[in-house]
């Protein structure tokens, strides 16, 4: 009786060994964990190929044959330089969402899933400014995917996941909370606006990989890192883009946008005049009659304060953040007028044809016909930059900010782009000479 009495004790007390195993596991079982489950078939490893040109070289050329072109041939030679990031599968027929720098310029992109498989992605469309790009890949059935969250709602301090392939290590997982929102950061001579900050781990390779709520859902795309510190990570929010991927799927390409109003800093003695006593905001300088912010009510001498619900620090973050919203795209605007705020309702449309010719005119101080090989100067507005740094009538635009211009078309796309920027860089052909002019675009109209 008494050894039955041991059997069982022992049988018993195997079973207990055996439940904290289990029961550990179960508590270890993290929100983090389980959006790693949850999500991970659905992040992809993009490796890039690009071939580019370069010359051998071979023994120095003299000044004199640097002059004359002569010398020891340097003979072309094609090198191919690979490249990688990360994606996030958002449609199950193969609809990847990603960074444009990750396969800008690319001759070919390779898709690896979670699983193993690899496929050749096709551009479905991209767009520098907002540094985001939609890949397609053909599966014979449906994929993983992650949903796009939103990130209108974020708190400072909620927990984020970003999974990656950080220098080629594939399914790489960090966690972290959301740092900041509405940040704005310099990189490569640009600004950047509307990012989300994180202190989860970013690194090369993690750009276009997903940032990811608790509840698995995309709440922004991994962009970029602070490379004078340790554990500042940038993401594009996820409304932002949604607005772009969908644009970019519909048409290739993010339609420009133009809401009709001008604004500029806003300076103290100005601010104190209008009652305005936040060192945020920008002032209305002008409004476009019948453009989409005069029919919004937006008045020349208001204060803009918020766009999106995030508030606006300057006229080029409020340049920036209009880009983020494509024609059609209704966005609020917190405006301040007379010792109080309004919102309005703003919803931007396509710039118009016929505001184009006089666009041209009055800022590059240029009118244009096509010709063979670009786009013929046909005159010169007198006291303009064109006219004062030497532009005649019968030069050839050929590129508008290292964007070809062969066509009417190509170069009202050019010169919808360039119309926010403070310059715009020309290559210019004059008999059989090319030359590099810019050209000061301030003052621009959006």
């Amino acid at each position: 009786m008494r050894a039955a009495h041991i059997r069982w004790g022992l049988l018993l007390w195997g079973l207990v060994l055996a439940l904290p195993a289990h029961a550990d596991l179960s508590r270890r079982r993290s929100d983090v964990v389980e959006v790693v489950q949850k999500v991970s078939p659905a992040v992809v490893y993009i490796g890039t190929e690009q071939e580019v040109e370069s010359r051998f070289r071979g023994r120095p050329r003299s000044p004199l044959e640097e002059f004359f072109g002569q010398g020891m041939a340097q003979p072309e030679t094609r090198q191919r330089i690979t490249g990688l990031g990360s994606g996030a599968i958002i449609d199950p027929s193969g609809i990847i969402v990603t960074n444009d720098h990750v396969i800008r310029g690319a001759s070919a992109i390779h898709v690896v899933l979670a699983d193993g498989r690899t496929f050749d992605a096709e551009v479905v469309g991209s767009d520098a400014n907002n540094d985001l790009a939609v890949l397609k890949v053909n599966a014979k059935e449906p994929l993983p995917t992650a949903k796009l969250g939103t990130s209108s709602d974020l708190m400072i301090g909620e927990t984020v996941v970003a999974i990656g392939s950080p220098f080629g290590l594939s399914k790489t997982v960090t966690a972290g909370v959301v740092s900041a929102t509405g940040r704005t950061f310099r990189a490569d001579d640009r600004v950047y606006n509307d990012f989300l900050q994180t202190d989860a781990a970013i690194n090369p390779g993690n750009s276009g990989g997903p940032l990811l709520n608790v509840d698995g859902e995309i709440i922004g795309i991994n962009t970029a890192i602070y490379a004078n510190g340790q554990g500042i990570g940038f993401a594009i929010p996820a409304d932002k883009v949604r607005r772009i991927v969908e644009e970019l799927t519909r048409f290739g390409k993010v339609r420009p946008a133009w809401v009709g109003m001008d604004t500029a800093d806003l300076p103290s003695q100005v601010a104190a005049r209008l009652g305005w006593d936040r060192t945020y905001g920008v002032i209305v300088t002008n409004v476009d009659p019948d453009s989409p912010a005069a029919q919004a009510g937006v008045q020349r001498g208001d204060v803009v304060a918020e766009l999106g619900g995030s508030r606006i620090q300057d006229a080029e973050d409020f340049d920036s953040r209009v880009r983020g919203y494509p024609a059609r795209s209704v966005f609020p605007l917190v405006l301040f007028r007379a010792g109080g705020n309004r919102t309005v309702q703003v919803t931007p449309v396509e710039f118009p044809a016929r505001l184009l010719e006089n666009l041209a005119w009055e800022k590059l101080g240029l009118r244009v016909k096509e010709s063979k090989g670009g786009m013929a100067i046909a005159s010169v507005r007198q006291g303009s930059a064109a006219s004062e740094i030497g532009l005649e009538p019968g030069d050839v635009l050929l590129r508008m900010n290292n964007q070809p211009v062969p066509t009417g078309d190509t170069f009202r796309e050019a010169l919808l782009t360039a119309r926010r920027g403070r310059s715009v860089l020309l290559l210019v052909r004059r008999g059989r000479y090319g030359y590099h002019l810019t050209l000061p675009f301030a003052g621009q109209r959006i």
